[in-house]
């Protein structure tokens, strides 16, 4: 990624920064690639004549989303995805930072696998991507992966990724483990006997489709054992995916409790209940399922009141042999990069969250828990800026979408706000050609 050397001001916009919750009318300035001016101040008339000014005609201007949990399909599922048809998904959805799940082929438990998604993305990403690795030796849950030698090698956090690790010991040795290192694991907390064969949602509706159920108790069950562990370990704990009142009244406690943990939840779990399934929808065939009307607003009121830290896509290709089959057979799973800013604006436009609450969710605490100077709209951090009118009204036409795989819940979906313009480290990666440029 070349730095475009020439100064660029993005003028007459909103620009929020969601990070210190500011919201003002003006401009954010770029030199070098970080901002070098942002807020009120940055007009036309105060713009030196070698800057290239976009005028973003009332747009929003914001940091770019980080998205914590996204498959990219390299190394051995590129039938599915890759990381430049990923990171181009990502461009247009306003995300500028991926962090990439390990459950690859092989599995991300080697130093070398990191390395070469590197060296991948250096050559072929449109955006930032960082990997996690396995949290386990090929996510098997048995023996703890080399949680050191893998960060030297550049992995962010630690993760099995959709697989809980069943085993106590092995979770507590982790916990340990890495918090010798300060190194992040994010895990999806389950009771695997208790999910058993189920396939959505325990309740009225799976019982009426004749369908399996997974109840929500078996989140909460595996997220309390390990807020237990954490105690004994006071390590660093992110969990991956919470979807129901019962896990969020076990983060409230852990953080009552002054435990380092953090949660997130996805867009679909936020936007989407058991419902939306329908006539066996296979592309909401989800892990953790869509849970009940109920549990969709809790959540809602928790990212709203700031329980939940983060929002991610969970971004999971399937191709047609996966999906096009019976709902009990279908894979777990669905795309989300392209449509994530969208579909969470719906809860702005409905008035359940506010737009820096929001946008706070999809950058700066997830910015926060790796570490990372993005997600910020503020003098000197990287100039990973997004564009986007949060009014202009569209049907999803998944044919549009660059991901490979075509597997959205949002198919046909009303939806409202688009992207305009990505920005990584001043140069535009996406949408140029929006804008009158002068």
């Amino acid at each position: 990624m070349t730095t475009q050397m020439r100064p660029l001001a993005f003028i007459n916009a909103r620009v929020i920064d969601p990070a210190g919750g500011t919201d003002v009318r003006g401009g954010v300035l770029i030199a070098d690639g970080v901002i070098s001016a942002a807020g009120a101040d940055v007009t036309a008339g105060n713009l030196g004549a070698d800057v290239r000014a976009i005028d973003c005609k009332g747009d929003i201007v914001t940091s770019g989303l980080i998205d914590l949990r996204v498959f990219v399909g390299e190394p051995g599922g590129e039938h599915r995805e890759t990381i430049a048809s990923a990171s181009a998904a990502a461009a247009a959805g306003g995300v500028t930072t991926i962090v990439t799940s390990p459950d690859a082929q092989p599995v991300v438990d080697d130093p070398a696998v990191v390395d070469f998604l590197k060296r991948r993305a250096r050559d072929n990403a449109h955006v930032r991507v960082l990997p996690s690795a396995a949290l386990t030796k090929g996510l098997r849950g048995q023996e703890i992966a080399e949680i050191g030698l893998l960060q030297e090698a550049g992995a962010v956090a630690f993760t099995d990724a959709d697989r809980a690790v069943r085993n106590s010991q092995v979770m507590l040795r982790a916990l340990s483990y890495a918090r010798d290192y300060d190194a992040l694991i994010m895990h999806q907390a389950q009771d695997a006997d208790l999910v058993g064969q189920g396939v959505m949602n325990a309740g009225e509706r799976a019982s009426r489709l004749g369908l399996g159920g997974i109840h929500a108790a078996a989140e909460a069950i595996g997220l309390d054992r390990d807020m237990r562990l954490l105690k004994m370990v006071d390590g660093r704990y992110h969990a991956s995916i919470v979807s129901s009142s019962l896990s969020l009244d076990v983060i409230a406690r852990a953080k009552a409790d002054g435990l380092k943990v953090t949660c997130a939840t996805t867009i679909n779990h936020l936007t989407l209940n058991e419902n939306d399934i329908g006539d066996y929808r296979t592309f909401l065939k989800l892990m953790p399922p869509l849970r009940h009307e109920d549990e969709r607003m809790a959540l809602v009121r928790a990212l709203a009141d700031g329980l939940i830290d983060v929002v991610i896509s969970d971004h999971n290709p399937q191709d047609v042999e996966t999906k096009r089959v019976p709902f009990s057979e279908a894979a777990f799973g669905a795309i989300g990069l392209e449509t994530m800013l969208a579909a969470g604006l719906r809860l702005v436009h409905s008035g359940e969250v506010s737009l820096v609450r929001l946008l706070n969710a999809l950058s700066t605490r997830p910015a926060d828990l790796l570490r990372l100077p993005q997600g910020r709209v503020q003098k000197g951090a990287p100039a990973d800026v997004i564009c986007f009118d949060m009014d202009e009204p569209f049907v999803l036409d998944p044919t549009q979408l660059r991901s490979r795989s075509k597997n959205t819940p949002f198919d046909g979906a009303r939806l409202q706000g688009r992207v305009k313009m990505s920005c990584v480290a001043g140069q535009i990666i996406f949408g140029s050609d929006a804008f009158d440029a002068s």
